[in-house]
């Protein structure tokens, strides 16, 4: 096979590529979240459960923003269709480099109610199945759409800024810089749902030690919005949050749920 079949070949499995199940995480991933001025900054986007999963492909049709933010400075993520590491970007200036990713709407049709009830209560929506029940829906053959919205944390030289709200859509905000301030309490952080506050809702952290050994812990935002989150040094996070929202029957799938993904990864340098 020559080499531009075989160039054809990888993009046309790139476009099959299946799009994140709603049952899943999806996170940026740095292969290195502290680098030097001029070093090349990788990074995966990551689909899967226990801060474990598969790396997506860069294609542009499935998102609608990717960037990467220094400051006032903002750098759309470029490439070739079916590159992996879906971001390659060289670092020339130090500084806090804030990885933005937002994907286009996919959809999941349910075809038991069991499915469902598993993935509210983990979730926690304590009144969403009521609220299925109330609009009269089935218990199968029904649809969500859903999209991610996810951001992280990687520091150039001295790491030095703040992460703040970008406009996405469900957004986590760092309230501390994990490579620069003192976190030895926990790393403050706010979640936001089109700009205000998500209030006593669950938010998730999962926790890979420097072992490769995984944990989550449950948490919860306040009156305020925001938790503080439990660190350890030389250790990498993964905070993640759902909004479940409803919605009329909309074409061409007729979904009647809509849920909103919030992630961000960081990590705290060791000692």
């Amino acid at each position: 096979m020559s080499k531009f079949l075989r160039f054809l070949f990888v993009a046309h499995l790139a476009l099959l590529s299946p799009v994140p199940s709603a049952a899943h995480e999806f996170w940026v991933d740095p292969t290195d979240f502290t680098l030097s001025v001029g070093a090349t900054l990788e990074a995966d986007l990551r689909v899967g459960q226990n801060f474990e999963g598969g790396a997506m492909s860069f294609i542009p049709r499935n998102f609608t923003r990717f960037e990467v933010v220094q400051g006032d400075s903002v750098t759309p993520v470029e490439g070739r269709i079916g590159d992996k590491p879906a971001l390659r970007m060289d670092m020339t200036a130090p500084g806090l480099a804030i990885v933005l990713h937002e994907t286009t709407n996919s959809f999941l049709s349910y075809d038991a109610w069991d499915r469902f009830v598993r993935f509210v209560e983990h979730k926690d929506f304590p009144d969403v199945l009521e609220r299925h029940r109330a609009r009269g829906l089935p218990d199968s053959g029904f649809t969500e759409f859903f999209s991610r919205h996810v951001k992280s944390l990687v520091a150039i030289g001295d790491g030095a800024g703040q992460d703040r709200a970008f406009g996405l859509r469900t957004e986590f905000v760092a309230l501390a810089n994990p490579y620069t301030d003192d976190i030895s309490a926990g790393v403050p952080v706010l979640l936001l749902l089109d700009g205000e506050p998500r209030v006593q809702v669950q938010v998730e952290l999962w926790d890979r030690a420097p072992d490769g050994t995984v944990s989550v812990t449950l948490h919860r935002t306040d009156d305020a919005g925001q938790v503080l989150l439990p660190v350890s040094a030389g250790h990498v996070y993964m905070a993640d949050a759902v909004a479940m929202l409803e919605i009329d029957p909309e074409e061409p799938r007729n979904a009647v749920w809509q849920s909103l993904w919030a992630s961000l990864t960081f990590a705290v340098p060791a000692d």
